[in-house]
C-alpha cells in the first residue's frame, strides 16, 4: 500500500509546482488519502490491482456512508485527475477513473446582490473614523476587482497601484491584474492618506489593510463585518463577502462584459465557472420581458 500512498504524496508535490491553490491541494490530499484507507482495508495493495472497479465500489460506499453528493462528485474529482497524472507520466496505462460514475450534483445559481442593494452596503460605513474609512475602502476594493476575500486581506501596499487603478493579485503561485475604477480608487487613497497611519504603527508593516490593532486581519473577522453592514441595511439572506463577488461578476455580465475577461479577473482557471453568470443573465432577461412586454401582460390579465 505505500506504492500508492508514495504517488499521492508525490502528486502532491507536482500539485504545488503547478501553482494549484492550497485550498485545492489541501481536500484534493484529503480525498486521496481517504482512499488509499479504503483501497488498504479493501485488500488492494498494489497499483497494477487497482481497477475501476475498486473505485466504483469505494462511491457506492460513500453513497451508503449518506455522503453529500457534492462530497462525492469532489472526491470523484480528485481521483480523476489523479490518475490522470499517473497516466500522463506513463506510470499506469490506463486510468481507472476515466469513466467513473458519480452522482450528478445540481449547481444552484450563486446569491447575487441587486445594483441597488450593493450601492446601499457600500453606503453603511459611515463616518470619518479611521475603522469607517478602512471598512468603506476594502468593501469598495472587494466589489470593484471581485477578488477573493482571502485574497483582500492578504494585499500588500505594492500591489496597490493608484496612478494606473490596479492591484496585483497573487493566488496559487498566480498573478493577475485587476483594474478598478474611481470610486474604490477615492475610499482607497483616503483611507491610506488618512486611516492607516492611525491603525499602524510599525513601520515594517506592509500591508494594505490591517485590523484595529495593526495586524494582519482573518477572512472571518471580515466576513463578521459584511454582515454586521448587511444588517444594518436591512438586506435580508445570509450576505457574505463571496456574495459581492458574485455580485462583481453577473453585474458586468449583465452590463455586457465579455466572459474571458470576468474569467481572467476573477482568476479562474476555465470559462465554465464564469458561464454560470451568463445562465442568470439570461434569466433576468426573460424575467423583464415576462414582466414588462404588453403581449405577455395582455396574457396575464385574461
Amino acid at each position: 500500500m505505500e506504492v500508492i500512498r508514495e504517488k499521492i504524496a508525490a502528486y502532491m508535490e507536482a500539485l504545488k509546482l503547478r501553482g494549484v491553490s492550497q485550498n485545492t491541494a489541501v481536500s484534493y490530499g484529503r480525498d486521496l488519502r481517504r482512499l488509499a484507507d479504503y483501497l488498504e482495508a479493501a485488500g488492494c495493495t498494489q497499483l497494477e490491482m487497482l481497477s475501476e472497479a475498486h473505485l466504483q465500489a469505494y462511491v457506492r460506499d460513500m453513497e451508503k456512508e449518506n455522503k453529500r453528493p457534492s462530497t462525492i462528485a469532489r472526491s470523484a474529482a480528485s481521483m480523476k485527475a489523479f490518475f490522470q497524472y499517473l497516466e500522463q507520466n506513463g506510470e499506469i496505462e490506463r486510468s481507472p477513473a476515466a469513466h467513473l460514475k458519480v452522482p450528478r450534483v445540481s449547481k444552484d445559481m450563486p446569491h447575487i446582490l441587486t445594483p441597488e442593494e450593493t450601492a446601499l452596503l457600500l453606503r453603511q460605513p459611515g463616518g470619518n473614523t479611521p475603522k469607517a474609512m478602512r471598512d468603506r475602502a476594502m468593501l469598495e476594493l472587494l466589489y470593484a476587482t471581485g477578488i477573493r476575500v482571502s485574497e483582500l486581506v492578504q494585499l500588500r501596499l505594492a500591489d496597490a497601484n493608484l496612478a494606473m487603478e490596479y492591484l496585483l493579485c497573487s493566488s496559487g503561485g498566480r498573478e493577475r491584474v485587476v483594474p478598478f475604477g474611481k470610486t474604490a480608487k477615492q475610499s482607497l487613497q483616503e483611507y491610506l492618506e488618512t486611516a492607516r497611519p492611525s491603525l499602524v504603527k510599525d513601520p515594517a508593516c506592509d500591508l494594505l489593510f490591517t485590523n484595529l490593532s495593526g495586524k494582519q486581519m482573518s477572512r472571518q473577522g471580515f466576513w463578521k463585518l459584511v454582515r454586521q453592514y448587511a444588517g444594518q441595511a436591512g438586506i435580508q439572506g445570509e450576505i457574505t463577502p463571496h456574495t459581492l463577488r458574485h455580485s462583481f461578476a453577473a453585474h458586468l455580465v449583465s452590463n455586457g462584459a465579455d466572459l474571458y475577461a470576468v474569467q481572467e479577473m476573477m482568476g479562474y482557471a476555465d470559462l465554465s465557472a464564469t458561464q454560470v453568470y451568463a445562465k442568470m443573465h439570461q434569466v433576468s432577461v426573460r424575467e423583464v420581458y415576462t414582466k414588462t412586454h404588453p403581449r405577455e401582460r395582455e396574457e396575464k390579465g385574461r
